[in-house]
């Protein structure tokens, strides 16, 4: 491994960077080489249900450092940035210095920009969201959010589209108007090491592919064999990538390989998505290329 950019040790590290791109093992060699606790900032890696197949760190590297944040949730319950948020306050108020890494970049602006302080979901309106979504469609949803929440989130995205209608059904106001209203962030990057870890696409791309028949041959088949009895596709856990196309092989929708195949087709379509925030939104982070790592 090539030598690291300086990285003062009191001060709080992120590692941002698409999946697959070895954001883990960084944060791991930070914290080998100055200490610190690593904290999850990937949203799907908070559930308990899906280890294998959301490439949480194992039970050796857990063993190498502190870990925090790490399927610390329920599968079936509810988790959003606001839960993160609160989640992660305490570790930034002391003791070992955080080591924040993962692939969420809403997570990390609402930790360094701040985070409106939007009313939570009623159930009615996250029942009523789950069915349009199920029956009408991303679409449906995105024709009645307004147009200055349309121009600022994602809409290729539908935990974005439906977050953004369920805010405006909620409350009244647009995700966007509730984000100009902003209080100040937990940890503003003036004061921490923001790292962005880059990776060439075809270079990121083999790696994808790579890593998900490792998870197969880890046991991913298995752990979705015991997700089996209780799935529910609109659960935020169920997002997992992966995690639909192992279920409908277990159900005999589809073979085992047209399974490996569509979720390395979603991995790497995420990794786009992924790149494409972190290009508008992380600018100013310090890259560093996954090549070397």
């Amino acid at each position: 491994m090539r030598t690291l950019p300086d990285i003062p040790p009191d001060r709080p590290v992120l590692i941002a960077g698409p999946t697959a791109s070895g954001k883990s093992a960084l944060a791991l060699r930070i914290a080998a080489q100055s200490g610190g606790v690593i904290v999850n900032a990937d949203a799907i890696q908070v559930f308990d249900n899906w280890r294998i197949l959301t490439a949480r760190p194992s039970p050796e590297d857990e063993a190498q450092a502190p870990h925090a944040l790490y399927g610390h949730v329920p599968g079936d319950a509810d988790y959003s940035v606001g839960h993160w948020l609160r989640d992660v306050a305490p570790l930034l108020q002391g003791g070992a210095r955080p080591i924040i890494v993962g692939g969420t970049g809403l997570y990390f602006s609402a930790l360094t920009e701040g985070l409106a302080d939007i009313p939570s979901t009623p159930e009615t309106v996250r029942a009523d969201a789950n069915e349009r979504m199920a029956q009408e469609g991303i679409e449906a949803l995105l024709a009645e959010i307004d147009a200055a929440t349309r121009a600022r989130i994602d809409t290729r995205n539908p935990m974005r589209v439906q977050r953004a209608w369920e805010v405006l059904q909620t409350t009244g106001r647009g995700l966007a108007d509730w984000q100009d209203d902003t209080p100040p962030p937990l940890l503003p990057l003036s004061e921490c090491t923001a790292l962005i870890v880059g990776a060439d696409k075809d270079w990121l791309n083999a790696r994808i592919a790579r890593r998900f028949d490792r998870m197969l041959d880890q046991g991913a088949l298995e752990e979705a064999r015991a997700n089996l009895p209780g799935w529910t596709p609109s659960l935020l856990s169920a997002k997992a990538i992966g995690a639909p196309e192992l279920i409908a092989h277990l159900r005999g929708e589809m073979t085992l390989d047209q399974a490996r195949e569509a979720a390395t087709i979603a991995t790497r379509q995420f990794a786009k998505r992924q790149r494409t925030w972190f290009r508008s939104r992380m600018r100013t982070w310090q890259a560093i290329d996954a090549a070397i790592l």
